[in-house]
């Protein structure tokens, strides 16, 4: 059976991406520039130091801003793993509640607690039943260490 489609989760940057694009054009044009004024061979003036502070800036802000459009990316893409999972607990609480044996009782979220708050009334784990189905002879906590 195949896998269900699952929705692509909302990937924010379309206009960081084409900050970065920009960015990355205008430090082509100045590395292009720069070597150009190189390549002719005279001697360093204005223009050499314009045409290099101009290519070492836009280069530093387009690695920047492309950091920063892949921290907005991955950020996304837990966010919508953190929602789904959210999602697939309070489906199996709900489900959970509509399984359990006595009507209105809602099986709570496994939390730790202390050995005074557990009460004999409590459920029994599958940890804590012999293979045939009965109670075994230890406590709750078993053989944990502590």
């Amino acid at each position: 059976m195949a896998d269900p489609v699952l929705p692509v989760p909302h990937r924010p940057g379309a206009v960081s991406m084409f900050f970065v694009a920009k960015a990355g054009v205008f430090a082509l044009g100045f590395w292009i520039w720069l070597l150009v004024l190189v390549l002719i061979g005279d001697e360093a003036t204005g223009a050499h130091v314009l045409a290099a502070t101009g290519a070492i800036t836009t280069t530093l802000v387009g690695v920047v801003l492309g950091i920063r459009l892949a921290l907005q990316r991955s950020a996304a893409v837990r966010h919508a793993e953190l929602k789904r999972l959210l999602v697939d607990i309070s489906w199996n609480a709900f489900a959970a509640a509509g399984n359990a044996e006595t009507p209105g009782k809602v099986v709570p979220f496994p939390t730790v607690s202390s050995e005074d708050e557990r009460s004999s009334r409590d459920r029994i784990s599958v940890f804590d039943r012999a293979p045939g189905g009965e109670r075994s002879g230890r406590g709750r906590g078993g053989d944990r260490r502590r």
